[in-house]
Protein backbone atom coordinates (compact mmCIF):
# COMPACT_ATOMS: atom_id res chain seq x y z
CA UNK A 1 0.00 0.00 0.00
CA UNK A 2 1.29 3.46 -1.05
CA UNK A 3 1.34 6.03 2.05
CA UNK A 4 0.81 8.92 -0.27
CA UNK A 5 2.93 12.28 0.71
CA UNK A 6 2.36 15.40 -1.16
CA UNK A 7 6.09 16.36 -1.96
CA UNK A 8 5.97 14.35 -5.47
CA UNK A 9 3.36 12.63 -6.30
CA UNK A 10 4.45 11.76 -9.54
CA UNK A 11 7.83 9.99 -8.15
CA UNK A 12 5.16 7.53 -6.27
CA UNK A 13 2.78 6.18 -9.00
CA UNK A 14 5.26 3.28 -9.68
CA UNK A 15 4.53 -0.15 -11.13
CA UNK A 16 3.57 -1.84 -7.90
CA UNK A 17 0.48 0.71 -7.23
CA UNK A 18 -2.53 -0.36 -6.88
CA UNK A 19 -6.54 0.75 -7.42
CA UNK A 20 -6.97 1.10 -3.51
CA UNK A 21 -3.79 3.53 -4.04
CA UNK A 22 -5.45 5.73 -6.72
CA UNK A 23 -8.80 6.33 -4.79
CA UNK A 24 -6.63 7.41 -1.86
CA UNK A 25 -4.87 9.83 -3.89
CA UNK A 26 -8.16 10.96 -5.46
CA UNK A 27 -9.63 11.49 -1.85
CA UNK A 28 -6.31 13.32 -0.86
CA UNK A 29 -6.29 15.53 -3.97
CA UNK A 30 -10.21 16.21 -3.38
CA UNK A 31 -9.24 16.83 0.34
CA UNK A 32 -6.48 19.59 -0.37
CA UNK A 33 -8.72 21.10 -2.71
CA UNK A 34 -7.60 20.44 -6.80
CA UNK A 35 -10.81 18.83 -7.50
CA UNK A 36 -13.05 21.73 -6.12
CA UNK A 37 -15.59 22.61 -8.53
CA UNK A 38 -17.79 26.52 -7.04
CA UNK A 39 -20.30 26.68 -9.27
CA UNK A 40 -22.51 29.86 -10.47
CA UNK A 41 -26.20 29.96 -9.04
CA UNK A 42 -26.96 28.84 -12.39
CA UNK A 43 -24.82 25.60 -12.22
CA UNK A 44 -22.37 27.03 -14.63
CA UNK A 45 -18.57 27.55 -13.97
CA UNK A 46 -16.33 30.48 -14.59
CA UNK A 47 -12.81 29.06 -16.53
CA UNK A 48 -10.76 29.80 -13.54
CA UNK A 49 -10.89 30.41 -10.47
CA UNK A 50 -7.90 32.32 -10.15
CA UNK A 51 -5.46 33.64 -7.83
CA UNK A 52 -3.96 36.88 -9.38
CA UNK A 53 -5.70 39.87 -10.16
CA UNK A 54 -5.85 40.06 -13.13
CA UNK A 55 -8.31 37.40 -13.95
CA UNK A 56 -10.98 39.92 -14.56
CA UNK A 57 -9.05 41.46 -17.13
CA UNK A 58 -8.78 38.26 -18.97
CA UNK A 59 -12.58 37.45 -19.18
CA UNK A 60 -11.55 33.74 -17.64
CA UNK A 61 -14.43 34.62 -14.68
CA UNK A 62 -17.27 34.21 -17.50
CA UNK A 63 -18.31 31.02 -19.03
CA UNK A 64 -17.27 28.85 -22.04
CA UNK A 65 -19.62 26.37 -23.68
CA UNK A 66 -16.51 24.50 -24.27
CA UNK A 67 -15.14 24.29 -20.45
CA UNK A 68 -18.51 23.35 -19.00
CA UNK A 69 -19.08 20.76 -21.62
CA UNK A 70 -16.00 19.07 -20.27
CA UNK A 71 -16.30 20.21 -16.88
CA UNK A 72 -19.43 18.51 -16.89
CA UNK A 73 -18.60 15.27 -18.29
CA UNK A 74 -15.67 15.04 -16.28
CA UNK A 75 -18.15 15.07 -13.42
CA UNK A 76 -21.17 12.66 -14.95
CA UNK A 77 -18.46 9.95 -15.44
CA UNK A 78 -16.93 10.60 -11.53
CA UNK A 79 -20.49 9.92 -9.98
CA UNK A 80 -21.84 13.68 -9.68
CA UNK A 81 -24.97 13.25 -12.24
CA UNK A 82 -26.62 16.33 -10.66
CA UNK A 83 -23.80 18.65 -11.83
CA UNK A 84 -23.42 17.59 -15.18
CA UNK A 85 -27.39 17.56 -15.67
CA UNK A 86 -27.47 21.22 -14.31
CA UNK A 87 -24.63 22.76 -16.70
CA UNK A 88 -26.72 21.00 -19.88
CA UNK A 89 -29.76 22.32 -18.49
CA UNK A 90 -28.70 26.25 -18.19
CA UNK A 91 -26.64 25.92 -21.46
CA UNK A 92 -29.85 25.00 -22.80
CA UNK A 93 -31.56 27.88 -21.36
CA UNK A 94 -29.02 30.42 -23.22
CA UNK A 95 -30.09 29.06 -25.83
CA UNK A 96 -33.47 28.99 -25.67
CA UNK A 97 -33.13 32.76 -24.47
CA UNK A 98 -31.20 33.83 -27.85
CA UNK A 99 -33.16 31.29 -30.02
CA UNK A 100 -33.57 34.20 -32.27
CA UNK A 101 -30.12 34.47 -33.34
CA UNK A 102 -29.82 30.87 -34.53
CA UNK A 103 -32.84 31.13 -36.31
CA UNK A 104 -31.60 34.53 -37.94
CA UNK A 105 -28.52 32.10 -39.64
CA UNK A 106 -30.94 29.39 -40.64
CA UNK A 107 -33.48 31.66 -42.08
CA UNK A 108 -30.51 34.05 -44.03
CA UNK A 109 -31.86 37.34 -42.41
CA UNK A 110 -27.98 37.77 -40.90
CA UNK A 111 -24.16 37.95 -42.23
CA UNK A 112 -22.99 34.91 -41.33
CA UNK A 113 -19.28 35.21 -41.99
CA UNK A 114 -19.55 38.06 -38.68
CA UNK A 115 -18.95 35.82 -35.67
CA UNK A 116 -20.73 38.21 -33.97
CA UNK A 117 -24.06 37.15 -35.53
CA UNK A 118 -23.04 33.47 -34.63
CA UNK A 119 -25.04 31.52 -31.54
CA UNK A 120 -22.60 32.67 -28.28
CA UNK A 121 -20.33 30.33 -27.13
CA UNK A 122 -18.86 32.64 -24.46
CA UNK A 123 -21.26 34.54 -22.39
CA UNK A 124 -21.98 35.56 -18.83
CA UNK A 125 -23.02 32.28 -16.77
CA UNK A 126 -24.74 34.54 -13.92
CA UNK A 127 -27.51 35.94 -15.78
CA UNK A 128 -27.49 33.76 -18.85
CA UNK A 129 -26.97 36.70 -21.10
CA UNK A 130 -24.78 37.47 -24.05
CA UNK A 131 -21.28 39.67 -23.76
CA UNK A 132 -21.35 42.92 -25.81
CA UNK A 133 -17.32 42.79 -25.74
CA UNK A 134 -16.85 41.19 -29.54
CA UNK A 135 -15.59 37.92 -29.62
CA UNK A 136 -15.03 34.81 -32.11
CA UNK A 137 -17.91 33.24 -31.50
CA UNK A 138 -18.16 30.96 -34.97
CA UNK A 139 -16.89 27.78 -32.50
CA UNK A 140 -18.62 24.51 -34.43
CA UNK A 141 -16.61 22.28 -31.79
CA UNK A 142 -18.40 24.36 -28.87
CA UNK A 143 -21.85 23.79 -30.61
CA UNK A 144 -21.04 20.21 -31.33
CA UNK A 145 -19.80 19.49 -27.40
CA UNK A 146 -23.19 20.69 -26.25
CA UNK A 147 -24.87 18.46 -28.77
CA UNK A 148 -23.26 15.54 -27.74
CA UNK A 149 -23.54 16.13 -23.90
CA UNK A 150 -27.01 17.36 -24.07
CA UNK A 151 -28.36 14.46 -26.14
CA UNK A 152 -26.60 11.88 -24.04
CA UNK A 153 -28.50 12.93 -21.35
CA UNK A 154 -31.66 13.03 -22.22
CA UNK A 155 -31.01 9.27 -24.39
CA UNK A 156 -30.03 7.85 -20.53
CA UNK A 157 -33.22 10.12 -19.33
CA UNK A 158 -31.31 12.43 -16.94
CA UNK A 159 -33.15 14.87 -18.66
CA UNK A 160 -36.76 15.90 -19.62
CA UNK A 161 -36.81 18.34 -22.46
CA UNK A 162 -39.90 20.90 -22.55
CA UNK A 163 -41.28 21.98 -26.11
CA UNK A 164 -38.99 24.68 -26.27
CA UNK A 165 -35.84 22.98 -25.12
CA UNK A 166 -36.85 20.00 -28.58
CA UNK A 167 -37.14 22.65 -30.63
CA UNK A 168 -33.83 24.51 -29.79
CA UNK A 169 -32.26 20.85 -30.30
CA UNK A 170 -33.30 20.83 -33.66
CA UNK A 171 -32.96 24.34 -34.64
CA UNK A 172 -28.85 24.04 -33.40
CA UNK A 173 -29.23 20.87 -36.16
CA UNK A 174 -30.36 22.92 -38.60
CA UNK A 175 -27.98 25.80 -37.88
CA UNK A 176 -24.97 23.29 -38.98
CA UNK A 177 -26.48 22.20 -41.91
CA UNK A 178 -27.06 25.98 -42.92
CA UNK A 179 -23.53 26.82 -41.93
CA UNK A 180 -22.42 23.49 -44.35
CA UNK A 181 -20.50 22.71 -41.22
CA UNK A 182 -18.12 20.32 -42.72
CA UNK A 183 -16.28 23.15 -44.91
CA UNK A 184 -17.32 26.18 -42.61
CA UNK A 185 -14.13 27.80 -41.62
CA UNK A 186 -14.48 28.27 -37.93
CA UNK A 187 -12.40 29.47 -34.67
CA UNK A 188 -12.05 26.10 -33.17
CA UNK A 189 -11.00 25.12 -29.86
CA UNK A 190 -8.70 27.56 -29.24
CA UNK A 191 -10.62 30.42 -30.99
CA UNK A 192 -8.30 31.71 -32.89
CA UNK A 193 -8.05 32.48 -37.03
CA UNK A 194 -10.79 31.01 -39.24
CA UNK A 195 -9.70 27.45 -41.23
CA UNK A 196 -11.62 24.17 -41.78
CA UNK A 197 -10.81 22.30 -39.14
CA UNK A 198 -10.90 18.20 -38.69
CA UNK A 199 -11.08 19.24 -34.25
CA UNK A 200 -13.97 21.27 -35.52
CA UNK A 201 -15.76 19.06 -37.65
CA UNK A 202 -15.29 15.75 -35.64
CA UNK A 203 -17.05 17.46 -32.34
CA UNK A 204 -19.84 18.83 -34.69
CA UNK A 205 -20.39 15.14 -36.22
CA UNK A 206 -20.11 13.64 -32.30
CA UNK A 207 -22.78 16.13 -31.59
CA UNK A 208 -24.95 14.87 -34.31
CA UNK A 209 -24.39 11.85 -33.38
CA UNK A 210 -25.49 11.97 -30.27
CA UNK A 211 -28.56 13.46 -31.81
CA UNK A 212 -29.14 10.37 -34.18
CA UNK A 213 -29.14 8.08 -30.91
CA UNK A 214 -32.02 10.03 -29.95
CA UNK A 215 -34.36 8.38 -32.74
CA UNK A 216 -33.77 5.05 -31.81
CA UNK A 217 -36.18 5.65 -28.86
CA UNK A 218 -40.00 6.34 -30.10
CA UNK A 219 -40.95 9.30 -27.91
CA UNK A 220 -37.39 11.06 -28.41
CA UNK A 221 -38.20 10.43 -32.22
CA UNK A 222 -41.57 12.13 -32.15
CA UNK A 223 -40.29 14.87 -29.86
CA UNK A 224 -37.57 15.72 -32.66
CA UNK A 225 -40.48 15.33 -35.59
CA UNK A 226 -43.21 17.72 -34.17
CA UNK A 227 -40.87 20.57 -33.90
CA UNK A 228 -41.30 24.36 -36.02
CA UNK A 229 -37.87 22.58 -37.75
CA UNK A 230 -38.01 18.69 -37.23
CA UNK A 231 -35.02 16.63 -37.44
CA UNK A 232 -35.63 12.79 -39.11
CA UNK A 233 -32.85 10.41 -39.38
CA UNK A 234 -32.31 11.35 -43.30
CA UNK A 235 -31.30 14.57 -42.59
CA UNK A 236 -29.14 13.48 -39.36
CA UNK A 237 -27.43 10.86 -41.95
CA UNK A 238 -26.77 12.78 -44.20
CA UNK A 239 -25.12 15.86 -41.75
CA UNK A 240 -23.15 12.93 -40.16
CA UNK A 241 -22.28 11.22 -43.42
CA UNK A 242 -20.60 14.60 -44.87
CA UNK A 243 -18.81 15.30 -41.15
CA UNK A 244 -16.95 11.38 -41.65
CA UNK A 245 -15.99 11.88 -45.42
CA UNK A 246 -14.72 15.09 -44.41
CA UNK A 247 -12.97 14.22 -41.67
CA UNK A 248 -11.08 11.10 -43.53
CA UNK A 249 -10.23 13.23 -46.19
CA UNK A 250 -8.21 15.67 -43.42
CA UNK A 251 -7.24 13.24 -40.78
CA UNK A 252 -4.63 13.07 -38.83
CA UNK A 253 -4.07 16.31 -40.01
CA UNK A 254 -6.00 19.55 -38.57
CA UNK A 255 -6.21 21.55 -41.57
CA UNK A 256 -5.12 20.91 -45.38
CA UNK A 257 -6.09 24.25 -46.61
CA UNK A 258 -3.40 25.55 -49.18
CA UNK A 259 -3.19 28.83 -47.33
CA UNK A 260 0.36 28.23 -45.48
CA UNK A 261 -1.68 30.59 -43.08
CA UNK A 262 -4.00 27.87 -41.99
CA UNK A 263 -2.85 24.80 -42.92
CA UNK A 264 -1.68 22.84 -40.04
CA UNK A 265 -0.47 19.13 -39.45
CA UNK A 266 -0.76 18.46 -35.61
CA UNK A 267 -2.83 19.88 -33.00
CA UNK A 268 -3.65 18.66 -30.11
CA UNK A 269 -7.06 19.22 -29.93
CA UNK A 270 -7.56 16.43 -32.37
CA UNK A 271 -6.92 13.72 -29.19
CA UNK A 272 -10.55 14.59 -27.86
CA UNK A 273 -11.90 12.91 -31.03
CA UNK A 274 -10.36 9.93 -29.64
CA UNK A 275 -11.23 10.73 -25.52
CA UNK A 276 -14.19 11.63 -24.41
CA UNK A 277 -16.45 12.15 -28.45
CA UNK A 278 -15.51 8.47 -29.78
CA UNK A 279 -15.64 10.06 -32.68
CA UNK A 280 -12.39 8.70 -33.93
CA UNK A 281 -10.67 5.15 -33.62
CA UNK A 282 -8.49 2.49 -34.99
CA UNK A 283 -5.66 3.52 -37.31
CA UNK A 284 -6.77 6.81 -37.37
CA UNK A 285 -6.75 7.42 -33.64
CA UNK A 286 -3.58 5.74 -33.77
CA UNK A 287 -1.75 8.02 -36.33
CA UNK A 288 -3.04 11.29 -34.18
CA UNK A 289 -2.17 9.70 -30.91
CA UNK A 290 1.48 9.35 -32.59
CA UNK A 291 1.88 12.55 -34.10
CA UNK A 292 0.71 14.66 -30.73
CA UNK A 293 3.68 12.76 -29.07
CA UNK A 294 6.05 12.68 -31.95
CA UNK A 295 5.74 16.53 -32.76
CA UNK A 296 3.83 18.23 -29.48
CA UNK A 297 4.92 16.89 -26.38
CA UNK A 298 7.27 18.71 -24.05
CA UNK A 299 8.90 17.74 -20.87
CA UNK A 300 6.47 19.61 -19.26
CA UNK A 301 3.17 19.22 -21.40
CA UNK A 302 1.96 19.28 -24.40
CA UNK A 303 1.97 22.45 -26.93
CA UNK A 304 -1.87 23.26 -28.57
CA UNK A 305 -0.01 23.27 -31.98
CA UNK A 306 3.53 24.44 -33.45
CA UNK A 307 3.74 28.08 -33.68
CA UNK A 308 1.16 28.50 -30.78
CA UNK A 309 1.99 32.24 -29.25
CA UNK A 310 -0.60 32.30 -26.60
CA UNK A 311 1.49 32.44 -23.56
CA UNK A 312 4.97 31.77 -25.28
CA UNK A 313 7.91 33.06 -23.75
CA UNK A 314 7.52 36.51 -21.14
CA UNK A 315 3.91 36.75 -22.35
CA UNK A 316 3.10 38.88 -19.42
CA UNK A 317 5.94 41.49 -20.11
CA UNK A 318 5.30 41.67 -23.34
CA UNK A 319 1.48 42.12 -23.42
CA UNK A 320 -0.94 43.92 -20.96
CA UNK A 321 -3.51 42.14 -18.66
CA UNK A 322 -6.57 43.41 -20.79
CA UNK A 323 -4.91 41.71 -24.06
CA UNK A 324 -3.41 38.78 -22.68
CA UNK A 325 -6.89 37.02 -23.57
CA UNK A 326 -8.30 38.90 -26.08
CA UNK A 327 -9.94 38.12 -29.39
CA UNK A 328 -6.46 37.94 -31.96
CA UNK A 329 -8.71 35.49 -34.49
CA UNK A 330 -8.42 38.89 -36.98
CA UNK A 331 -4.85 39.74 -36.03
CA UNK A 332 -3.31 36.33 -35.71
CA UNK A 333 0.34 38.17 -37.20
CA UNK A 334 0.39 40.77 -34.22
CA UNK A 335 0.71 38.27 -31.49
CA UNK A 336 2.72 35.55 -33.06
CA UNK A 337 5.26 38.25 -33.52
CA UNK A 338 6.22 37.80 -30.00
CA UNK A 339 7.25 34.00 -30.12
CA UNK A 340 10.43 32.72 -30.84
CA UNK A 341 10.51 29.16 -31.94
CA UNK A 342 10.37 26.28 -29.95
CA UNK A 343 9.28 28.73 -26.71
CA UNK A 344 5.53 27.56 -26.71
CA UNK A 345 3.67 27.53 -23.72
CA UNK A 346 3.14 23.53 -22.93
CA UNK A 347 -0.11 23.06 -21.94
CA UNK A 348 -1.92 20.52 -18.72
CA UNK A 349 -5.12 19.64 -20.96
CA UNK A 350 -3.46 16.67 -22.64
CA UNK A 351 -1.41 14.53 -20.64
CA UNK A 352 -4.23 13.50 -18.63
CA UNK A 353 -6.13 12.42 -21.92
CA UNK A 354 -3.26 10.66 -23.06
CA UNK A 355 -3.02 8.60 -19.97
CA UNK A 356 -6.67 7.74 -20.32
CA UNK A 357 -6.86 6.79 -24.18
CA UNK A 358 -4.14 4.04 -23.21
CA UNK A 359 -5.58 2.78 -20.22
CA UNK A 360 -9.24 2.55 -22.35
CA UNK A 361 -6.94 0.74 -25.03
CA UNK A 362 -5.53 -1.48 -22.22
CA UNK A 363 -9.45 -2.70 -20.95
CA UNK A 364 -10.45 -3.30 -24.60
CA UNK A 365 -7.23 -5.55 -25.90
CA UNK A 366 -5.57 -6.34 -22.28
CA UNK A 367 -1.59 -4.71 -24.05
CA UNK A 368 -0.14 -4.43 -20.62
CA UNK A 369 2.58 -1.66 -22.81
CA UNK A 370 -0.48 0.03 -22.76
CA UNK A 371 -1.09 0.45 -19.31
CA UNK A 372 2.48 1.35 -18.86
CA UNK A 373 1.94 4.42 -21.35
CA UNK A 374 -0.96 4.82 -19.12
CA UNK A 375 1.18 5.17 -16.04
CA UNK A 376 3.59 7.13 -17.56
CA UNK A 377 1.23 9.52 -18.70
CA UNK A 378 -0.58 9.80 -15.36
CA UNK A 379 2.52 10.73 -13.62
CA UNK A 380 3.00 14.02 -16.05
CA UNK A 381 -0.07 14.70 -15.39
CA UNK A 382 0.63 15.05 -11.39
CA UNK A 383 3.99 16.11 -11.92
CA UNK A 384 2.08 19.63 -13.79
CA UNK A 385 0.41 20.24 -9.89
CA UNK A 386 1.50 23.89 -8.73
CA UNK A 387 4.44 22.38 -5.72
CA UNK A 388 3.27 26.13 -3.66
CA UNK A 389 6.24 27.97 -4.47
CA UNK A 390 4.53 30.53 -6.49
CA UNK A 391 1.71 32.66 -6.52
CA UNK A 392 -0.79 29.81 -6.74
CA UNK A 393 -1.68 27.17 -3.72
CA UNK A 394 0.55 23.60 -3.61
CA UNK A 395 -1.39 20.98 -5.87
CA UNK A 396 -3.59 22.93 -8.81
CA UNK A 397 -4.05 22.13 -12.42
CA UNK A 398 -2.36 25.33 -14.52
CA UNK A 399 -3.88 25.84 -17.60
CA UNK A 400 -0.42 25.76 -19.26
CA UNK A 401 3.34 26.34 -18.30
CA UNK A 402 4.92 29.18 -19.85
CA UNK A 403 8.39 30.37 -19.94
CA UNK A 404 9.35 33.73 -17.54
CA UNK A 405 13.13 34.99 -16.92
CA UNK A 406 14.19 31.47 -18.59
CA UNK A 407 11.88 29.34 -16.51
CA UNK A 408 8.86 27.33 -17.10
CA UNK A 409 5.98 28.62 -14.38
CA UNK A 410 2.50 27.84 -14.33
CA UNK A 411 0.66 30.23 -16.70
CA UNK A 412 -2.08 32.76 -14.38
CA UNK A 413 -5.21 30.67 -15.48
CA UNK A 414 -3.90 28.41 -12.56
CA UNK A 415 -6.16 26.34 -11.02
CA UNK A 416 -8.31 25.73 -14.81
CA UNK A 417 -11.56 23.69 -14.09
CA UNK A 418 -11.08 21.88 -17.34
CA UNK A 419 -7.33 20.85 -16.74
CA UNK A 420 -8.40 19.97 -13.41
CA UNK A 421 -11.54 17.80 -14.43
CA UNK A 422 -9.02 16.15 -17.39
CA UNK A 423 -6.73 14.57 -14.29
CA UNK A 424 -10.15 14.24 -12.34
CA UNK A 425 -10.96 11.42 -14.97
CA UNK A 426 -7.30 10.28 -15.51
CA UNK A 427 -7.57 9.03 -12.03
CA UNK A 428 -10.97 7.53 -12.52
CA UNK A 429 -9.08 5.45 -15.58
CA UNK A 430 -6.67 4.50 -13.64
CA UNK A 431 -8.18 2.74 -11.03
CA UNK A 432 -10.85 1.11 -13.76
CA UNK A 433 -7.22 0.18 -15.36
CA UNK A 434 -6.12 -1.57 -11.97
CA UNK A 435 -9.34 -2.91 -11.04
CA UNK A 436 -9.51 -4.82 -14.05
CA UNK A 437 -5.86 -6.08 -14.01
CA UNK A 438 -5.77 -6.91 -10.20
CA UNK A 439 -9.27 -9.13 -11.13
CA UNK A 440 -7.11 -10.95 -14.06
CA UNK A 441 -4.57 -11.79 -11.68
CA UNK A 442 -6.61 -13.69 -9.49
Amino acid sequence: MTEWNTDDLAAQVTGDVTADDIQRLTELLEERGTFRYPALSTGLFSAALGMTGDLAQTGYQNVWVRDNVHVAWGQLLTGRMGVAQRVSAAIMQFYVRHRGRIADVIEGRTDVDDPMNRPHVRFDGMTLSELEERWPHAQNDAIGYFLWLYSGQVERGFLQPEPEEWATLCDLVHYLKTIEYWQDEDSGHWEEARRISASSIGTATAGLIAVRRLLDHPESQRRLGVTPRPVDEALLDSLINQGRETLASILPAECIQEDPTKRRAHDAALLFLIYPLGVVDGDAADKVLADVLTHLQGDYGIRRYLGDSYWCADYKALTAADDRSADFSDRMDERDKLLKPGEEAQWCLFDPIVSIIYGREYLRTGDESARERQRLYLQRSLAQLTDGSGPFEALRCPEAYYIENGQYVPNDHTPLLWAQSNLHQALHWMRETLTAAEGSEQ
